[in-house]
């Protein structure tokens, strides 16, 4: 007697789940828990609302001649931006190190278990916001203080030599310092720490190393986070500065170390 053997039925295939972790996902989830904050808003309307209120009181009480002649226009259009760098770095803190207060950083990890394209994409969803409303903001209040000083020494227009580079690299000077507050968050996973630690570290140190009477010291403090963004958000040369170039590099290298020392921290530490 022959035994026939059935033929064994295929496998059927199967639809890719619709939860698989893919990078847009994760920069969505990312842009989704900024935007939803009300923190986000507060710290990004501050922000705002200094460079711009900044600016259009230093161009309504501006007048030729005085003491702050040989100011560059830049500089003095966007004063404000050092008072909104502090709200940008609060905001670039609680990203990180406010998911760590909450806890909510042990649901971002769980979901995405390789844990590395959560930093990036808070990092990538961080920087495109804050440049682009601050490089609109930095736009606006040029703008509108050159209302004020159009016939003053500090008239300018956006198609003077250095103007357009100047706005931008004020944005990009405050998405990099941002940055590296974002990657100060995550290393130390602590509001307080994170703040005492940029404000200390980053804004305090370099004016302590400036009283020493050292050349190689001044030097090194040009390229300093600060310093460096300093030298970005200028249509001339700062004495004191490096280039812009160099400043930028500087800038960049700053905050790549502190979001890779933040990785690192990550990947060998438990939530």
């Amino acid at each position: 007697m022959t035994t026939i053997n059935p033929t064994p039925a295929l496998p059927r295939p199967t639809a890719p789940s619709p939860y698989r972790v893919t990078a847009p996902r994760v920069l969505r989830s990312e842009w989704h828990k900024l935007h939803s904050l009300r923190s986000t808003w507060i710290t990004i309307v501050s922000a705002v609302v200094m460079v711009l209120g900044v600016g259009l009181i230093m161009g309504g009480t501006y007048t030729s001649g005085g003491g702050d002649s040989d100011v560059d226009t830049i500089v003095l259009t966007l004063y404000g931006s050092m008072l909104g760098q502090l709200c940008l770095i609060v905001l670039g803190i609680l990203m990180t190190a406010g998911e760590y207060a909450t806890g909510m950083i042990r649901s971002s990890l769980t979901a995405v278990p390789t844990r590395l394209p959560v930093l990036w994409a808070k990092a990538a969803v961080f920087a495109a916001t804050v440049f682009t409303v601050m490089f609109a903001t930095a736009l606006i209040t040029f703008a509108a203080a050159q209302a004020f000083l159009h016939d003053t020494d500090q008239a300018a227009s956006f198609t003077d030599p250095g103007i357009l580079r100047a706005l931008a690299g004020n944005a990009a000077a405050l998405t990099l310092l941002g940055l590296l507050a974002l990657g100060l968050g995550a290393l130390l996973r602590s509001v307080p720490g994170a703040i005492g630690a940029f404000i200390g570290g980053v804004m305090i140190l370099p004016e302590i190393l400036g009283m020493l009477p050292y050349d190689a010291v001044e030097r090194a403090i040009m390229y300093f986070p600060t310093q460096a963004a300093g030298a970005l958000g200028s249509a001339t040369p700062i004495p004191g500065t490096v280039s812009p170039g160099p400043a930028l590099l500087a800038l960049f290298l700053w905050t790549g170390t502190t979001l890779a020392a933040a990785a690192l921290a990550l990947n060998r530490r438990d939530a």
